[in-house]
């Protein structure tokens, strides 16, 4: 995503600010400063510098432990100047205590902690500028860090159950790859030698496996290179609105791998939204934000579906019932939600809920991917050795 430097001048008077803020376009920019109440002055792309650093260099856990430090610090009675410098001392990871410093400067220049934030997108999200923004404006931050450090633990729940789930099947794909690789380029050349050397007539398994070798040790550097550019063909394809719409739609269709991934997307979106709608940011707000940390377009898609509907002055559950995306009964319940006027209620008892269905999930993927990739494994390994061995019963056999 670019980097854009602004300078802007504040709606109700005062001296030209500059800073930076990573969005997708001058327009978000521009619309980004008018919610900040400031006139954009100057709007330009930042030029890329090559950097060795990937990503934030941040852990969730940093931020979660910054952000509960400072809820309590606040609700202690300290200043908020005081606050950033005691954080700023006390932290061990380099980038973080770089980046406090940082919003401790834009804080004392005059600057609100939320837009001193917001200059620092790869640390901290959209979602907990705005946040904090809410916070700011209603006299209760030390409220919102707290709900801020407890969405963001569970957040990073839910993605470690899901990497764990991926662990055990990358695991077995990649030995599965070795020792195929292993089988074909060292040990058939050996067997194939030696029924050369023999005459005896090979059945069509032991040529076929053969070949396959002799393919593997004639073109391995073909194998590499058309691996290679069908994952960049791939990335491209995904990158395009099309190919992401289709690639997250079918993930979604998968067996057991789609539950998982729709409970997983209900739950996130369903914590985020409630998050920000109890903490005081606006539905429309909370709505574009959690669309953008969904993780899946169809689920994007139909979230943004349903800010268009509440722009409009209908309900959320409306358009999320037509995507087809959400069970019935999360519909059910945002729309009584809705109706009862509890919705951020209503949304935390749903992400509650599905944590419980994800973990459920996660168990029978791993039950149900364990014996698959077991008998894959023994059925690839275990043929390619039965086909080595059949000439040699032949031959044990015409011996007798």
């Amino acid at each position: 995503m670019p980097v854009f430097t602004y300078s802007a001048r504040p709606a109700a008077g005062g001296d030209i600010r500059t800073g930076e803020v990573e969005l997708t376009s001058k327009e978000e920019v521009a619309t980004y400063l008018h919610r900040q109440k400031m006139i954009p002055v100057a709007i330009r792309e930042k030029e890329r510098s090559i950097s060795l650093t990937i990503g934030s260099g941040v852990k969730t856990r940093d931020i979660v432990i910054f952000t509960r430090q400072f809820a309590t610090m606040i609700n202690s009675g300290l200043p908020l100047v005081q606050c950033l410098e005691i954080l700023a001392e006390q932290t061990e990871n380099e980038r973080l205590q770089k980046t406090i410093n940082d919003v401790l400067y834009d804080v004392e220049s005059g600057n609100t902690l939320a837009d001193s934030l917001g200059k620092h997108p790869k640390v901290f999200t959209r979602l907990y500028v705005n946040m904090v923004a809410a916070g700011e404006a209603g006299g209760i931050l030390d409220t919102i860090l707290l709900r801020l450090a407890t969405f963001l633990e569970k957040n990073d729940a839910l993605a470690r159950k899901i990497k764990g789930a991926m662990v055990y099947p990358i695991v077995i794909v990649l030995v599965a790859v070795a020792a195929v690789a292993v089988l074909l380029i060292f040990v058939i050349p050996t067997f194939q030698q030696m029924f050369a050397s023999a005459g005896v007539p090979l059945p069509l398994p032991t040529q076929f496996v053969i070949a396959m070798s002799a393919f593997l040790q004639a073109y391995w550097w073909a194998v590499l290179v058309g691996a290679a550019a069908a994952a960049f063909a791939f990335r491209q394809y995904y990158k395009t609105d099309n190919g992401e719409r289709v690639v997250d739609g079918l993930l979604l269709k998968l067996p057991i791998m789609g539950d998982l991934l729709r409970k997983t997307a209900v739950a996130r979106f369903t914590r985020t939204l409630g998050t920000l709608v109890s903490s005081g940011v606006s539905i429309l707000e909370g709505l574009e934000i959690t669309a953008k940390t969904a993780g899946n377009r169809v689920i994007h898609d139909a979230v943004m579906g349903s800010r268009s509907s509440i722009a409009g002055g209908e309900t959320i559950s409306g358009p999320l019932k037509k995507s087809g995306v959400f069970p019935p009964m999360v519909v059910q319940m945002i729309n009584v939600g809705e109706q009862t006027g509890g919705l951020d209620e209503m949304l935390t008892k749903i992400a509650d809920f599905y944590d419980e269905e994800v973990d459920a999930a996660v168990s029978a993927l791993l039950a149900a991917l364990e014996p698959v990739m077991i008998v894959v494994l023994g059925v690839v390994v275990g043929g390619m050795i039965v086909a080595m061995y059949l000439p040699i019963f032949d031959m044990i056999g015409a011996v007798g």
